[in-house]
């Protein structure tokens, strides 16, 4: 793979993924549930890394960061803080079928680049990617013990506000 093939290849996947970061990122402002909502948040850390890597391959090629690739928008659900799993259920299949298709998308592709190094971190970034879903497969399940057990038995109470600094 010349050069340009290669920076051409990079940055579309990297549109793509920067996609469902920007996805996540507009999910967890609607996904108020408490277990879920961590896990958006462990999910979008790890696809910060993955695009800091995919940052850092594009810059060895003399190129930056594109404009993300078209994703479907978050739907609305109820306002307020709600702690009923089943409310966010559409969101997150869809994010878990968003996540396999990106995975059935760039699977082919990445197997066939003969730039080792680079195959090497994106396969990370697909086997991760893979990881994500099957959170999120959990979570529209139903399974609130995504990221975690609680300690102790406690109950489940509260949920996450919408913006961040509130007065």
């Amino acid at each position: 793979m010349q050069r340009d093939e290669l920076r051409s290849f990079l940055t579309e996947i990297t549109a793509d993924r920067l996609a469902l970061l920007q996805r996540h990122e507009a999910s967890a402002r609607v996904v108020s549930h408490y277990d879920f909502n961590n896990t958006y948040q462990y999910v979008i850390a790890r696809e910060e890394t993955h695009l800091t890597w995919l940052q850092a391959a594009l810059e060895e090629l003399e190129d930056t960061v594109p404009a993300a690739s078209p994703i479907a928008a978050v739907p609305d659900v109820p306002k307020g803080k709600s702690t009923d799993p089943t409310v966010f259920h559409g969101i997150l299949t869809e994010e878990a079928r968003l996540l396999a298709a990106f995975v059935e998308k760039w699977r082919g592709p990445v197997d066939a680049l003969t730039h080792a190094r680079h195959r090497t971190m994106l396969n990370v970034v697909l086997g991760e990617t893979l990881e994500h879903r099957r959170l999120f497969e959990q979570a529209a399940a139903g399974f609130e013990d995504v990221i975690g057990r609680r300690t102790g038995g406690v109950a489940r109470v509260g949920a996450v506000l919408p913006e961040r600094w509130q007065e």
